[in-house]
């Protein structure tokens, strides 16, 4: 597990239709939560639940916590290894890439289950959301010129998505690219985690934008994708590039 923590300064930036919303904190995830009532002690269970079951794998196997390629899982491991085995063999990343997004999925999956029908966890800009209206997701892209300039707008949906976002100019997480920020939406939050830092680690220069798109489009469970570098971004997918409004920070 990740094991160090920095202030979420960009959380404003998620925003549905009535800004209800709860944080979560249990060790170092760091959770803030949109959901139609009081499910804390649902989410913090779910969080209690995942975090054993990676914790206590990672126990028997320290090399999946520091593993940079796909690992193999033999069968026996719980659900979430799997997901998270899986979204690196996909990407062509290591497991702990898919880390923050399997633990949003998982949490959030829990609160759908327990009657939460519009349900948005944010776990470190890694966003799990299942909404019957839209939702606004603001790019957070550090010293880039387009930084809270414009946003992901996510109409109402009948699945779950994910949209994870990795950056190597910002935040602590491991990045081998450049990129101010390279957004990736799946109906798997964890595939989405996972790819978001497999396509990130393609950007360089801005010049390389087309070709971490390509490379993004191949994933399969991939539907869309959104990098910033500088002054330059690409896009592909299904989704609404909408620009903010209101006042930065």
């Amino acid at each position: 597990m990740n094991m160090t923590y920095e202030e979420r300064k960009y959380r404003n930036l998620v925003r549905n239709s009535d800004g209800s919303g709860f944080r979560l904190v249990v060790k170092e995830t760091d959770l803030l939560i949109h959901a139609p009532r009081d499910l804390e002690a649902v989410a913090k269970e779910s969080v209690l639940q995942c975090r054993g079951y990676i914790e206590s794998y990672i126990r028997r196997f320290p090399e999946f916590a520091r593993a940079l390629t796909p690992w193999r899982v033999d069968g026996l491991e719980p659900p979430v290894i799997h997901e998270m085995a899986e979204a690196g063999w996909k990407a062509k990343v290591g497991p702990m890439a898919a880390v923050a997004g399997v633990v949003a999925q998982y949490v959030g999956n829990g609160l759908t289950a327990n009657g939460g029908t519009d349900v948005i966890v944010e776990n470190g800009g890694d966003i799990f959301i299942h909404s019957s209206s839209p939702v606004l997701i603001g790019v957070f892209a550090g010293k880039s010129p387009l930084n809270m300039k414009l946003g992901i707008k996510i109409h109402s949906m009948s699945n779950a998505m994910g949209v994870c976002t990795s950056s190597g100019t910002l935040g602590h997480s491991l990045s081998f690219g450049g990129a101010d920020a390279a957004c990736v939406m799946s109906e798997s939050c964890a595939l989405a985690d996972a790819s978001a830092t497999a396509v990130g680690n393609r950007v360089k220069t801005e010049r390389d934008i087309p070709s971490a798109i390509d490379f993004g489009k191949s994933i399969q469970g991939v539907t869309g994708i959104l990098i910033i570098k500088g002054e330059k971004m690409g896009a592909w997918g299904d989704f609404e590039i909408a620009p903010l409004s209101g006042k930065k920070g």
